[in-house]
């Protein structure tokens, strides 16, 4: 009897126990959720805070809305419609700013992108009715310009390799290569004209019309797009500013393909009367970075 009963002692001091240890873990578990909650709110802020846009070196002044643009355009990369129309909206709704500043580096990149980019300028221009100030870095060229010229006035270095108002195609033809090196190809289309530009077949007169068709129209394009932005400032015919060439930006103020010679400082002094500016980026903030790490291992974690 009296072991029966010590079992039972032991039973419910074992029962209390594990209670008590269920309890301490569960107590455990929120405490850990909690700081970790916490931990994700605060880190969040801090880099909400700091990725935000903010001033540079303001006193309670005015300011402009400042975007810098980089590399080549392209769909995926920082400069291209995708990724650059958001930032845009965000800086031409921006209240306080008296303007917006394209800070510009590049040599060009697609004809689409540019359009998409250069339509966008125009449209919010004039649903804002801000002006829009671009500065040109050390290049200015191509689809770079076809960008410009949605601005309200253009500044360059002295130095600044500007213009380049044309289209280009490349290739290269291999039929000789594959003659030599005994490979026989074999492709099958549904269309006469699928496998045209085929680097592995003779280019025909009816290639070279249609890439001629094709270049021109896009050629034709720029123009019209360097005509209208540049109405009344151009100082030179279309058999010279169309011609696909590029020049300093000193020679490109004389003709008329910009407005002023003069650095970042200089044309947000000159046209706005302030060298402050709120920065909007193209670039990823830190968070979203590593967000972005995070969900690749836990990609690597399930899927391998």
């Amino acid at each position: 009897m009296q072991e029966i009963k010590n079992n039972d002692v032991t039973s419910m001091l074992v029962q209390d126990l594990l209670k008590e240890k269920r309890a301490e873990r569960r107590w455990k578990n929120i405490r850990f959720v909690a700081w970790f909650a916490l931990f994700v709110y605060l880190i969040f802020n801090i880099f909400q805070l700091v990725g935000a846009p903010t001033p540079s070196g303001m006193k309670g002044g005015k300011y402009v809305a400042l975007i810098r643009l980089d590399g080549m355009i392209a769909p995926g990369r920082d400069f291209s419609g995708e990724q650059l129309i958001p930032i845009l909206q965000d800086a031409f709704a921006d209240k306080n700013a008296v303007g917006v500043v394209l800070d510009i580096d590049s040599p060009g990149g697609t004809p689409v992108q540019a359009s998409i980019i250069h339509d966008a300028i125009v449209r919010l221009k004039k649903k804002y009715h801000k002006k829009v100030v671009i500065v040109g870095e050390d290049m200015l060229t191509s689809g770079a310009y076809f960008v410009a010229v949605a601005g309200d006035e253009i500044y360059v270095n002295p130095n600044t390799l500007t213009g380049s108002i044309g289209v280009i195609m490349k290739g290269f033809g291999f039929v000789d290569l594959i003659k030599k090196i005994g490979i026989e190809r074999r492709v099958y289309t549904a269309g006469n004209a699928k496998d045209r530009l085929d680097p592995f077949l003779p280019q025909t007169p009816s290639d070279l019309q249609k890439i001629t068709q094709v270049m021109s129209e896009v050629h034709q394009n720029f123009a019209q797009a360097v005509l209208e932005g540049r109405k009344g400032r151009l100082h030179a015919n279309a058999s010279i500013l169309f011609t696909g060439d590029f020049w300093t930006g000193q020679t490109a103020l004389k003709l008329g393909l910009v407005d002023g010679l003069g650095n970042l400082t200089d044309a947000m002094e000159k046209e706005f009367k302030t060298t402050e500016y709120r920065e909007y980026s193209t670039e990823p903030g830190f968070l979203h970075m590593l967000t972005g790490q995070f969900t690749s291992e836990l990609d690597k974690v399930i899927y391998t």
